[in-house]
């Protein structure tokens, strides 16, 4: 006999909606990008032929449409990696859970989610503008640790020698390691974007080493994070949700990646905070590739 869901556990609307994202299964396509801006959704949709459905609940906004014969949903997920948490696994019910008798459906739906976002480089050939594939992500987060599998999806050996170069604080979430889908990779990034390996933070200023008004706990951070190598990888940027959005997609079964516009080079010390117009190019990318 099937596992019943509680209601406690899958909080449905009265309107048959999941209860963060305000969606119904029926308005979810196979396609997904996720954007953390809510604003950046209309600007993906933009470029949709048709549109089904337009949804805005706190910061979650999603539009469901069609592009060159492609249906896809944008959603917007906030900023963090608790948010991935809630976005993917909403998305998740919506694709293989039947509302009705809240069990897991018997044939399982296979997403394919892409992040469009925008980062920090953290080397000196990883300027303004350059995009990023997250092939490796490392979750500063702690999230998946939280969900069962955890050590089976994730590159146990990368983990050690990450902990080892930074003598890795204990006080600190354990740093995970997850590898982006590599399909979606060679299909999304093509040549037109730098592999790397992504750090997905906590935070904002102290968990990416910026130091405002507060000391950090360890102003080396950073150093020992731009020195590291390991089996000819090296970390490249700073983001805030990669991590979560490969590790639960890869215990889902499902398939995802994130790509992300450097608009800051830590390196270099510079920022550009007029990147939304540019960032069009990356949405378009994604959305002819998807």
């Amino acid at each position: 006999m099937k596992e019943v869901i509680a209601p406690s556990e899958l909080i449905i609307n009265e309107d048959g909606s999941i209860f963060h994202l305000h969606v119904r299964p029926e308005q979810l396509a196979d396609k997904i990008i996720l954007v953390g801006d809510p604003g950046r959704v209309q600007t993906v949709a933009n470029h949709f032929d048709r549109m089904e459905c337009d949804i805005q609940s706190r910061e979650f906004h999603t539009i469901t449409g069609t592009y060159q014969g492609k249906r896809i949903t944008v959603v917007s997920t906030g900023i963090g990696c608790d948010n991935i948490d809630i976005v993917l696994t909403e998305l998740d019910a919506l694709a293989n859970i039947d509302f009705t008798t809240r069990t897991v459906n018997d044939k399982l739906r296979t997403l394919e989610l892409v992040r469009i976002g925008t980062c920090g480089g953290l080397q000196p050939e990883t300027p303004i503008g350059t995009y990023i594939a997250s092939c490796k992500s490392i979750g500063f987060d702690g999230l998946l640790n939280f969900y069962a599998g955890r050590n089976e999806v994730c590159d146990l050996a990368f983990e050690e020698a990450f902990k080892k170069h930074l003598d890795w604080n204990p006080q600190l979430c354990a740093p995970y390691v997850i590898d982006a889908n590599p399909e979606l990779i060679e299909r999304v990034a093509g040549s037109q974007m730098v592999r790397g390996v992504t750090i997905a933070c906590g935070g904002f200023f102290g968990p990416q080493g910026r130091k405002v008004r507060l000391e950090l706990a360890d102003p080396d951070q950073n150093e020992r994070i731009e020195s590291f190598r390991y089996d000819g990888w090296k970390i490249t940027n700073f983001e805030m949700e990669s991590s979560a959005l490969a590790g639960l997609a890869r215990l889902m079964g499902h398939r995802a990646m994130t790509c992300c516009m450097v608009i800051a080079n830590r390196v270099a010390g510079e920022a550009n905070t007029g990147y939304k117009g540019s960032i069009d190019d990356l949405i378009q990318l994604v959305l002819n590739r998807i």
